[in-house]
């Protein structure tokens, strides 16, 4: 059976404001919570880091610490 794009995990180039689809998929893995995050309900990232973050929350604890 194969597989959609929405089962397996994206891979993203983080910009500054927004980002580029490098392989398809329907969502990215939060790089602190591990959390799913859908591509459309994907809002904090870090340009630096290349990573992607669950909440603004999230986001402030990775940039802190």
């Amino acid at each position: 059976m194969l597989m959609s794009n929405t089962d397996r995990p994206a891979r993203l180039h983080y910009l500054a404001n927004g980002f580029r689809v490098l392989t398809p998929g329907g969502h990215v893995t939060c790089a602190v919570s591990g959390e799913a995050i859908p591509l459309d309900a994907l809002r904090y990232w870090s340009v630096a880091r290349q990573e992607p973050y669950a909440s603004a929350e999230i986001a402030l604890k990775a940039m802190l610490g």
